[in-house]
C-alpha cells in the first residue's frame, strides 16, 4: 500500500457566518489521482487555497509528506510548498520563452541566484527538463515558443514543470476547463500518467465529470463545503452524482 502524501483532517473555514469548509477530512496516497467534484460554491477553491496555506482555515490541518502545513510560517512554509505542484486553467507559462525554459523555471527556487539572473540554470538541470518533457511527449517541441503551442501542449508543459519541480503532491485547478474534447483527454491522461510513474498525490478540480472515468482513481464530491461522496471512480453512480448536484440530506454517502 503506497504511503500517504496529504492528509487534511477536518479543515473547517467560515467567511463571515457562511460556512465554506465544513469539517473536511480526506487522504491521498502518493501515486493515487483523486478527483475533486462539485458545483459552483461547494468550496473546492477554497479547499485548494486552504491545503497551499494561502488561506488559513479556522480550525483543521494539512499534513504534506509528514509535515503540518499549517502549522508552519515564513520560511518553513515557503520551503515546504516546494513540494506543492500547481497547474492552472490558464497554464501560466511565460509566453515568449519557450517550452524547455518554461519546465526548468519549476526549478529556479533551488538554483543559485547568479544562474537565476543570467538564465544560465547549467547542462544537468536542462537535461532533467528535457526529460520530463520527454515523460509528457513534447520532447520534439522543447525550442518551441509556449504562445506557438496548442492549448493542449501548453497544459502538458505546464504538468512537465510540476514534474520538474520534484513535487511530492499536485494541485489541478480546472486543468482542461478551456480545452476541448480530444486535447482534455490527452492532458489528463498525461497527468495520471506522470503520477502513478512517480509516486506524485494528484488533487485535480474538474467540472467535467463524464471526464473522471479512465483518469481519476477516486472521487471526492463537495456539496456545501462538506463532503458528500467518497468513493473510488468504478463504484461512482448516477445516485452519487445527483447527491453532489442536486439537494439532499446531510451525509457522505460511502
Amino acid at each position: 500500500m503506497s504511503p500517504v502524501a496529504l492528509e487534511v483532517d477536518g479543515l473547517t473555514h467560515r467567511y463571515g457566518v457562511r460556512p465554506v469548509l465544513d469539517d473536511v477530512s480526506f487522504e491521498v496516497a502518493a501515486g493515487e489521482v483523486v478527483a475533486i467534484v462539485g458545483p459552483s460554491g461547494a468550496g473546492k477553491t477554497t479547499l485548494f487555497r486552504a491545503v497551499t496555506q494561502l488561506v488559513r482555515a479556522d480550525a483543521g490541518r494539512v499534513v504534506l509528506g509528514g509535515r503540518e502545513l499549517s502549522a508552519l510560517a515564513g520560511g518553513e512554509l515557503r520551503q515546504a510548498r516546494r513540494d506543492i505542484g500547481l497547474i492552472f486553467q490558464q497554464f501560466n507559462l511565460v509566453r515568449r520563452l519557450s517550452a524547455l525554459d518554461n519546465v526548468v523555471a519549476g526549478r529556479l527556487a533551488e538554483l543559485p541566484t547568479w544562474r537565476v539572473l543570467v538564465r544560465r540554470p547549467g547542462p544537468t538541470v536542462r537535461a532533467e527538463a528535457l526529460e520530463c518533457l520527454s515523460r509528457v511527449g513534447l520532447a520534439d517541441h522543447a525550442g518551441s515558443r509556449a504562445d506557438r503551442l496548442s492549448g493542449g501542449q501548453q497544459q502538458r508543459v505546464a504538468i512537465a514543470r510540476a514534474l520538474a519541480q520534484r513535487t511530492r503532491v499536485v494541485l489541478a485547478d480546472e486543468p482542461v476547463s478551456s480545452l476541448d474534447p480530444e486535447s482534455s483527454a490527452s492532458v489528463l491522461a498525461a497527468l495520471a500518467s506522470v503520477a502513478r510513474a512517480e509516486g506524485i498525490a494528484v488533487l485535480c478540480n474538474l467540472h467535467q465529470v463524464d471526464l473522471i472515468s479512465g483518469f481519476a482513481d477516486r472521487v471526492i464530491g463537495l456539496r456545501d463545503g462538506r463532503v458528500v461522496v467518497d468513493v473510488e471512480t468504478a463504484a461512482f453512480t448516477d445516485d452519487h452524482r445527483a447527491l453532489v448536484y442536486r439537494p439532499a440530506p446531510v451525509g457522505a454517502l460511502r
